[in-house]
């Protein structure tokens, strides 16, 4: 047993340290080179930070957790891991949303992508998608902390907002039906957003020539990678925690459960990194220790 919690701690530990390198990194070479500000590099920067955001919500909880002996968590310690982990699925949905956006507007609206993506509305969609998924929660999560609970225990590996209901003494299915009203309110303009951008890009794509949907592809990929990956785990997650029977076995719902907070976080830098000419170049000179040579003259 002890080798095990070993195991698990040393596996943790290192995803959480790959987390913390990976969006660290992005960051920081975003935000240094003037090259990269622009719209999509800005909301990709946003991306890495609620990365860093996630990861650090559920991490380093839980290599305290394996650590101590019992796993205890205080109620206020709960509290504020719903507060946070609720928080990050938002703000991620949001971000992706807004990359739709401005994806949709450089492809489908070209001529007026800079005259609309101005500085100063990239920076008043930035503090939208954070501002807004922090206030909105606020009301579903007011309700929370006015709960008495009847149970001790949380049957999962972390806190979430519908596993304290759970062990609350209130009539469960009125706080369950308001629960998945708040799924559609969180999720619902953003889904909306998303389609709506993809099914005009789409259009686009159909009567354009071959590489005109050669270049759109290149640029949509990483952003609808990016969507699927983050979507699969949090819909998932969404649908087993609510589900109270489930065919999967205890080892598959728990790395369902982790999937939506670690691997996004891990994946998105890879994915932008990866795909994008004007990212990968520079991260690689940075991990190489290699500096771009100027030619002279």
């Amino acid at each position: 047993m002890e080798n095990m919690k070993s195991m698990y701690f040393c596996i943790f530990l290192l995803l959480y340290v790959v987390i913390l390198v990976e969006n660290t990194a992005l960051i920081g070479l975003i935000t240094l080179q003037k090259g990269l500000h622009e719209p999509m590099y800005l909301l990709v920067c946003n991306l890495a930070a609620n990365g860093l955001y996630g990861g650090t919500t559920l991490l380093p909880a839980m290599l305290t957790q394996i650590l101590s002996r019992p796993h205890e968590v205080s109620v206020s310690g709960c509290l504020l891991q719903v507060f946070a982990v609720h928080t990050y699925a938002i703000v991620e949905f949001t971000i992706l949303a807004a990359m739709s956006y401005d994806r949709y507007m450089a492809i489908c609206r070209p001529l007026r992508y800079h005259a609309t993506m101005t500085p100063s509305k990239v920076y008043k969609i930035i503090t939208f998608t954070w501002l807004l998924p922090f206030l909105s929660f606020l009301a579903l999560f007011a309700l929370t902390l006015r709960l008495r609970f009847c149970k001790p225990v949380v049957e999962r590996l972390y806190c979430m907002n519908y596993s304290l209901v759970k062990l609350s003494c209130v009539h469960l299915p009125f706080m369950n039906i308001l629960g998945m009203l708040s799924v559609f309110l969180y999720s619902g303009p953003q889904i909306v957003t998303i389609v709506y951008s993809y099914v005009h890009i789409l259009k686009i794509c159909i009567f354009s020539s071959r590489e005109s949907r050669a270049k759109a592809l290149q640029t949509c990929t990483p952003h609808l990678l990016t969507l699927i990956n983050y979507s699969i785990g949090c819909y998932f997650e969404i649908a087993q925690s609510r589900s109270e029977s489930s065919r999967l076995s205890f080892e598959s719902r728990s790395f369902m459960s982790l999937y939506f907070l670690i691997f996004p976080p891990i994946l998105n830098p890879a994915i932008y990194g990866m795909s994008i000419k004007r990212i990968r170049e520079p991260l690689l000179r940075m991990f190489s220790g290699r500096r771009k040579v100027m030619p002279t003259p």
